[in-house]
């Protein structure tokens, strides 16, 4: 199956008050372990991720030809910019394309500007390229969204957008990526680790995370993120990790 909303809370138990662990976007495709009437538990095809989705009208699994690439696109009824719906497809949502006109591409009975997606076989060398898209968009616990987003859905969701496997959760992406780098020696797209936390190295001297304290994603100094963290959890950096 997979998922025809801009997004899918997943959740940790049958209960809308349980934790949201993950969040699958639209397109994403899932298996099916178990179901009765108000719930579905389920496997991500992605990353192998199991949780619990409300039971509701899926679409059959298909293969996608296009993904989003904006922060989020606009779609419209018909291929016009003058019959514009309410839906929103995030970053990394993914689409089969039907057929096209007036720069406009058609799937599931919606049109999409063709200038937001690219084909689903693109990655860019530099994974983390457009991550400042993501500056100011709300900490969500479990979120992929442009609505919230946590930071391990961050790192994955780039990654997936670049067709790599990544892992959903902190604790498994800094076993998943081996390469150990020293502090002395980060650059770019580099990934420093906390108990809990991860974020992404955009320069020498600055990163990009999804920060729970500050409530939003945010670009800081690395030596006063790393002071911060610490001043304030009383976490030190477990691990820096090189993913190309």
């Amino acid at each position: 199956m997979r998922s025809n909303l801009s997004f899918i809370n997943v959740y940790n138990k049958k209960n809308i008050k349980s934790e949201v662990v993950t969040q699958l976007l639209y397109g994403d495709s899932f298996k099916i372990i178990k179901y009765n009437s108000l719930w579905i538990k389920i496997k991500n095809d992605s990353d192998g991720y199991k949780g619990f989705i409300k039971n509701k009208k899926y679409l059959l699994k298909e293969k996608n030809t296009h993904k989003v690439s904006n922060l989020f696109a606009l779609l419209y009824s018909a291929p016009s910019s003058k019959n514009k719906i309410k839906k929103k497809l995030s970053f990394g949502s993914k689409i089969m394309v039907k057929k096209e006109k007036n720069k406009f591409l058609n799937f599931d009975n919606m049109w999409i500007k063709k200038k937001d997606l690219k084909k689903i076989n693109y990655k860019s060398e530099d994974i983390f390229k457009n991550i400042n898209k993501f500056l100011n968009i709300k900490y969500s616990w479990g979120g992929k969204h442009y609505s919230g987003i946590d930071c391990s859905g961050l790192v994955q969701l780039f990654l997936n957008f670049n067709n790599k496997y990544c892992p959903r959760d902190t604790k498994d992406q800094i076993k998943y990526f081996r390469k150990k780098i020293k502090l002395n020696n980060v650059k770019k797209n580099d990934l420093i680790f906390w108990k809990g936390h991860v974020a992404v190295v955009v320069s020498k001297k600055s990163l990009v995370h999804a920060y729970g304290p500050f409530k939003r994603t945010v670009c800081m100094s690395i030596k006063k993120t790393i002071r911060r963290i610490y001043n304030s959890s009383n976490l030190k950096v477990i691990g820096i990790r090189r993913v190309v």
